[in-house]
């Protein structure tokens, strides 16, 4: 599997691109914005799903471009973001003609089902946010940054369900790649030792 981050739209949002090396299948994670970037850098590839880690305007910002220049490519989201209440910062559902679901326990498979990705309802920056896990990947979104946590003061967020999926994604068996919304990747068991809201997240369960 190829992975490419593109930093896209104007906070800089990580974008990434996961390509099946045998059959060019491809997925793109929170597009948003610079879609024409982003098309160019699937050139070759055969664009599967457009998978959103949460709803917010700086990680959608491109699907809806992306949407009409691969028509075949099926778009996830969870459904809280779909319907978020406040239409700035929850743009997606006036932009794209349609929408589907994913939840916690879900899985998304291309590639001949080489790649195989399982959906984590990790709420906290919003009610809809999920973590993808791919292999020993976690596309965070904005849940989990390095040194970081996402901000839970927009509609949706709440702090103690930030902390709750800090634990979640802290307690994985393990070691994993962290692939974060926004600033650079780190690895999990990094932030066990050093980010001070999973370590206190962490030490909540005692």
């Amino acid at each position: 599997m190829n992975v490419k981050m593109l930093q896209v739209g104007p906070l800089g949002t990580n974008c990434y691109i996961l390509e099946d090396e045998a059959s060019h299948e491809a997925a793109v994670i929170d597009p948003g914005g610079d879609a024409p970037e982003i098309i160019e850098a699937l050139e070759g590839s055969k664009l599967r799903y457009i998978l959103l880690t949460h709803g917010h305007y700086d990680h959608v910002g491109g699907a809806a471009e992306l949407e009409r220049a691969f028509p075949e490519a099926a778009l996830y989201i969870h459904q809280r973001d779909l319907e978020g209440v406040d239409p700035v910062l929850f743009p997606l559902r006036t932009q794209v003609k349609g929408a589907n679901h994913y939840d916690e326990g879900d899985w998304i498979a291309f590639g001949g089902d080489a790649i195989k990705i399982q959906v984590l309802h990790t709420p906290g920056h919003s009610e809809g946010s999920v973590t993808l896990r791919c292999g020993n990947l976690l596309f965070c979104g904005d849940t989990l940054f390095a040194g970081s946590c996402g901000r839970t003061d927009f509609p949706g967020g709440s702090v103690p369900k930030m902390l709750a999926s800090l634990r979640r994604l802290g307690e994985l068996e393990g070691d994993f790649q962290v692939l974060p919304g926004h600033m650079g990747v780190t690895t999990l068991e990094e932030e066990r030792r050093e980010n001070p809201y999973l370590r206190q997240a962490l030490r909540e369960t005692l």
